[in-house]
């Protein structure tokens, strides 16, 4: 088995346990506890994982969450799939809400609209990067600046999005499974979240293939309220055929 087959193989078995156990994991996966404990450490420096004694737990179960900067040097050749994927949903819209996060950066540098676009954000980093793109007008959303994202939350930023008609939301989560819908570790984000949901005509939920399957703490939304889910082609298949089972539009890139 080769290193990121072993790695995958971990976050998945932290991820239906609830933990990874050194020991076992060395027994399951026939190779050294030395070994095992280098993969963990590998997992948890990309903010898969987050190291406890004698093995580790999926950061989703400790509603742990990684800054940009950590999350921005990740998967970085999926999620420009992901967001070159998720431009050809931009035809007709003309006022879009866009969330936090390294992937929506990634999105709205690619961002070039031929006809005027209103983007509604709670993010200071995709505001700051769509400030002066020609047909963009930007509305930032106030609030609470949450600093590991520098995302606005709390009630300035609902209060806001209650005024407003949005033709598309495109969403992020910590993690989407047949399950639990789409969650995040933290009720002041799911709050700023569903309030984007309720104002747009249609949802969109992007994210890589780490998040399927997991589990963070807040249910934000059920899979049915999304159109459609963008990931990359690195979702496991039984995973993918469980997302499109409970009634959610799967698309690869």
């Amino acid at each position: 088995m080769f290193s990121v087959e072993r790695r995958k193989a971990i976050v998945n078995h932290a991820r239906e346990l609830g933990r990874a156990d050194v020991s076992s994991l060395s027994k399951l996966l026939e190779v050294s506890p030395e070994t095992i404990r280098r993969d963990l450490n590998g997992l948890e420096r990309e903010g898969l994982l987050r190291r406890v004694h004698g093995g580790a737990v999926p950061v989703e179960r400790l509603g742990f969450e990684s800054d940009l900067a950590t999350r921005g040097g990740r998967m970085i050749a999926e999620k420009t799939r992901i967001a070159e994927a998720t431009l050809k949903h931009l035809d007709n819209a003309e006022a879009v809400y866009i969330d936090e996060g390294t992937i929506f950066k990634l999105l709205v540098d690619r961002l070039r609209p031929t006809s005027p676009l209103t983007v509604v954000t709670n993010s200071l980093a995709v505001a700051s990067s769509l400030a002066g793109t020609p047909n963009v007008e930007v509305i930032a959303l106030g609030g609470h600046v949450r600093a590991k994202t520098l995302g606005t939350v709390d009630f300035w930023a609902v209060d806001m999005l209650s005024t407003m008609v949005l033709d598309l939301a495109i969403m992020g989560c910590n993690g989407v499974s047949a399950r639990r819908g789409a969650t995040v570790p933290d009720a002041a984000i799911a709050e700023v979240k569903s309030a984007a949901m309720k104002q747009s005509r249609h949802r969109i939920l992007i994210g890589d293939h780490s998040k399927v399957g997991a589990d963070s703490f807040i249910r934000y939304a059920d899979l049915t309220e999304f159109d459609s889910f963008i990931t990359d082609d690195g979702v496991d298949p039984e995973r993918a055929d469980a997302l499109t089972g409970a009634g959610l539009k799967v698309i690869q890139a």
